[in-house]
Parts: C-alpha cells; sequence; structure tokens
C-alpha cells in the first residue's frame, strides 16, 4: 500500500469514529454572568445597591486631626467628651465612618444609620464607640442619635447645646419642604443629676423649624423630669450685606439635662463669606447667672459670664477643610481664660 493510500485510509477511519461519538462531544459550561455593583440613584449621590438585594447604601465619613490650645488643653476621649489634661495643648485624631441603607417601603424610605467613631489621643490610647446607630421610616426614628439641643449656631464661640446631647430615643418628626416639627422621648441617663440623683432619668424634647425667604429659625425645648426642670431655646439666621447675621436665646428654669450652664443666655455671631472657600465669624455670648451654686443646687445668681472669639473657615481643596477658633471667657466669679483649636479634615 502505497503512502498516499495509507494517508486516506487514516483520514477515514478517523472520520468514522467522530461521526460515532459525536453524541457524546463535550460541551463547555458557559460562565455565569457576574453581578456588578449598580448605582442607586434614588436617595441622591453615593449610593450602591447591595448585590442581590433592593437596598441602597452609602459609606461616607472623616477623617479629623486637632490641636487644642489652653489652660489645661482637653483632648476628646472615647464617648466625644472633653477630659483635661496638665499640658497647655493637646493633638487628637478621630477617623468617622457612616453608613447608611435604604430600601422603599409601602410607608416610605426605610433608613438604618449606623456611625463608628475612633479617637486617638495618643498611639497608645484609644476608643472606638457606637457615635449612632438608629432606624427611621414614615417620620418615627428609635435608636441612639443626636437630639435637636446638639444644633447651633455655625461658629466655635457659641456655647448653647446639652452638655450631652448623644440619647437612646424615640422620635417622630414631620416634615415639609420647608418646616419640621416633633417630639422625642429621651433617655437621659448621662445626664445632669443633683446631689443625691441617681442615673434613671427620661425627658420629652420638642423641635421644630424651618425657612422663610432669607430667614431660617428653630425653636428647641426639653423637660427634664427627674430634676423636674426644663430649657427653651430659640435660633435664627439671616442673610445681610456679605454674610449671615445668627442669634439666639435660652432660658432654663434650673439645671437639668438639657441646659445647666446658665439660667439664661443671648448669643450672636456674624459669619462673612469673604470667599468662596473662606469663612470669618465673629460670635460673643453672655450668660446670666452662670454656674450651679452648690449650697442651694440652683444658678448662681452673683455670677454673670461673656465670651468673645472669632472662626475662619477655610476650603483647601475639595473634601478637604481647615479650621482654627481663639475664644475668650471671663466669668465674675473667677479666672479668665483663653482657648482655641485647629483642626485638619478630609471627608469623604
Amino acid at each position: 500500500m502505497t503512502i498516499r493510500m495509507m494517508l486516506i485510509s487514516s483520514a477515514a477511519a478517523l472520520a468514522a469514529v467522530s461521526g460515532a461519538q459525536a453524541a457524546d462531544a463535550i460541551v463547555a459550561a458557559e460562565p455565569e454572568a457576574v453581578e456588578y455593583v449598580r448605582v442607586c440613584d434614588a436617595y441622591g449621590t453615593g449610593y450602591f445597591y447591595i448585590p442581590g438585594t433592593e437596598t441602597c447604601l452609602k459609606i461616607s465619613g472623616y477623617i479629623r486631626t486637632q490641636v487644642n490650645g489652653g489652660p489645661n488643653a482637653s483632648a476628646t476621649n472615647g464617648n466625644g467628651t472633653s477630659v483635661a489634661n496638665d499640658s497647655d495643648w493637646d493633638m487628637y485624631t478621630r477617623g468617622q465612618v457612616q453608613f447608611t441603607a435604604k430600601s422603599d417601603t409601602e410607608y416610605g424610605p426605610l433608613t438604618g444609620v449606623i456611625v463608628l467613631q475612633t479617637n486617638a489621643d495618643n498611639a497608645s490610647s484609644q476608643a472606638a464607640v457606637l457615635d449612632s446607630a438608629y432606624i427611621d421610616v414614615a417620620g418615627f426614628r428609635a435608636g441612639l442619635f443626636y437630639s435637636w439641643w446638639d444644633d447651633g449656631l455655625s461658629g466655635e464661640t457659641d456655647d448653647i447645646g446639652s452638655k450631652v446631647t448623644l440619647h437612646n430615643s424615640f422620635r417622630y418628626q414631620y416634615e415639609a419642604s420647608d418646616f419640621y416639627a416633633g417630639i422625642s422621648v429621651d433617655e437621659l441617663e448621662d445626664g445632669y443629676f443633683g446631689a443625691g440623683e441617681t442615673p434613671n432619668n427620661i425627658g420629652v424634647a420638642i423641635g421644630l423649624g424651618g425657612k422663610a425667604g432669607i430667614f431660617t429659625y428653630q425653636i428647641t425645648a426639653g423637660y427634664d423630669t427627674d430634676n423636674e426642670e426644663g430649657a427653651v431655646r430659640a435660633m435664627g439666621t439671616v442673610a445681610v450685606g456679605p454674610g449671615t447675621l445668627g442669634l439666639a436665646g435660652i432660658y432654663s428654669s434650673g439645671p437639668n439635662s438639657y441646659y445647666q450652664k446658665a439660667e439664661w443666655v443671648l448669643a450672636a455671631e456674624y459669619a462673612i463669606k469673604a470667599t468662596d472657600k473662606f469663612k470669618i465669624t465673629p460670635g460673643v455670648q453672655y450668660y446670666g447667672n452662670y454656674g450651679i451654686d452648690t449650697a442651694t443646687g440652683d444658678f448662681d445668681d452673683s455670677n454673670d459670664a461673656w465670651k468673645v472669639g472669632v472662626t475662619l473657615d477655610y476650603q483647601i481643596v475639595d473634601n478637604l477643610y481647615a479650621k482654627a477658633t481663639v475664644n475668650y471667657f471671663e466669668p465674675d466669679n473667677g479666672d479668665d481664660v483663653t482657648t482655641g483649636f485647629f483642626r485638619l479634615q478630609r471627608a469623604f
């Protein structure tokens, strides 16, 4: 048999075998489709769908480095309160991350928020805390969150908030485009307590506010059931010339968890927008019957105080900000003191 005939015979044999085995041919499996993260634009920028669900998630936060100055300059501990030390300056760094989840329901958007925060006074002294965690739907909110008493004017001179503004609370808030009103029931377990009191307190607060043309306004009130005292605060701003004028006033019937610094307070500031990136805010505050008389447990009617200062805000680039403030405080009965801080903050 010639070589040509051998090749032809081999090819025929292979074709025959291939035809016989055609029904059993191996077929490669199709690769499964990869589900990429989808953008969710129903609730604003930054949200994306959690793969496999209809829940939208947003991750945000900031990194802050701050230097405090003044006699026995204070640092910030794990729960956000100030702790004095023996130095005239102190530096700390904070990292905060917020997770916001939203999904549609028959009652409107269902929102869940978790805020985690870590404060480091130095490399060996760090504290991680749950800064907020709450559920929000149809105007109802339940969990750990900041009260209306956490709000203030835009500068760093005013002192018109509660000493502790983060509570476990139930709240209902009605919101329209230019108006809101609500009521909350707050656990005041770490609030103000008089002599002989124990940390088992409940408070009721109301808040309302909104906009009217060039004006904004807010009225906040709270009643401390354990101390049987309450406080009310009115605050507003109006655009005037190159800046915004802010005014605030407080009356407190007696020391309580909502306000215990003075019986009455007046505060004012003028936030000047020098450029698109630079803001200058001088401010002043007056305290009537400042501090608590240990003999009576009431406000000290022999002691007034005043405070004056200026805050500078500068946007270095998008999402990077610098803030500096200097404040001078002088009580009738006590030493005057000058304090301030410088802060760098990167938001994301």
